[in-house]
């Protein structure tokens, strides 16, 4: 089950996506806080701007050095315990939005990553209770300011800025229907591959990220727990268009710019 948060006059709504007629099933409510449940009215994919199919309560949870080909790329250990970051929720925009390069950045890199939304407060879960706190999955890019993400004591200007964390297309509702540890996984730059990884190499499953994160600070309705990347990171520069694709969810594209 895939759900489009989508603009379609005045206020976003949300979909049921009907792949096979092109179309959004307009739903009632936020299926965070309530079960999907049709209007009877439909739209045209074509016809609306698909948005972030979640904008987090209060934060983005980020995971670095989770593929261990990822962390060698960069001359790293994949480390002991995993390493978190924060993103602040205006760190996310959807599809086709602009990702604003910072003015301090030199290099930017995207990161192709799997994206888990969190459904229910929860704190200090074991991995065998993590699934019953997952609403579902998106797909993302953890886009970093590599030179400052080395020269700080913490990543925060590396990861955090405004636009680094663009989300979609769709949420795929955890109904056992889509298996997170078995997906492809992968980025392109101007419609050149430049990512082709699969969860399967996640050195941490989702159960084992999201019960960790929840020992360190509790998790909220609406949050979002990245998952790391697979090797072939690299960096995109101003008037490139930089998409993300995960089998099962969609694929979703942002023009990169400088102002």
């Amino acid at each position: 089950m895939r759900i489009a948060r989508f603009a379609h006059g005045s206020d976003p709504a949300y979909g049921l996506l009907d792949e096979a007629a092109g179309e959004l099933v307009v739903l009632r409510g936020d299926p965070l806080h309530t079960a999907p449940e049709p209007t009877g009215a439909r739209v045209r994919v074509d016809d609306v701007r698909l948005l972030a199919p979640v904008i987090p309560r209060s934060k983005v949870v980020g995971v670095g050095r989770n593929y261990a080909a990822h962390a060698a790329e960069l001359g790293n250990e994949v480390p002991a315990e995993p390493v978190l970051f924060l993103k602040p929720n205006t760190a996310v925009a959807g599809p086709d939005d602009p990702i604003v390069l910072p003015a301090y950045a030199d290099r930017v890199d995207y990161e192709a990553e799997l994206a888990v939304v969190i459904s229910r407060i929860c704190k200090n879960l074991t991995p065998e209770q993590a699934p019953a706190a997952i609403l579902g999955y998106t797909a993302a890019c953890d886009y970093t300011a590599r030179e400052a993400q080395r020269a700080d004591a913490t990543w925060t200007r590396g990861k955090a800025w405004d636009t680094s964390c663009p989300l979609g297309p769709y949420l795929v509702l955890d109904d056992g229907s889509f298996d997170p540890g078995r997906v492809g996984v992968r980025s392109y730059v101007d419609g050149e591959l430049r990512q082709d990884g699969t969860t399967a190499d996640m050195v941490r499953s989702v159960t084992e990220l999201v019960a960790y994160a929840s020992s360190v600070f509790t998790l909220l309705p609406g949050d979002v727990v990245l998952t790391g990347t697979p090797a072939g990171v690299g960096p995109v520069e101003a008037g490139r268009r930089v998409d993300i694709e995960i089998d099962g969810i969609g694929r979703f594209g942002n023009p990169i710019v400088r102002r």
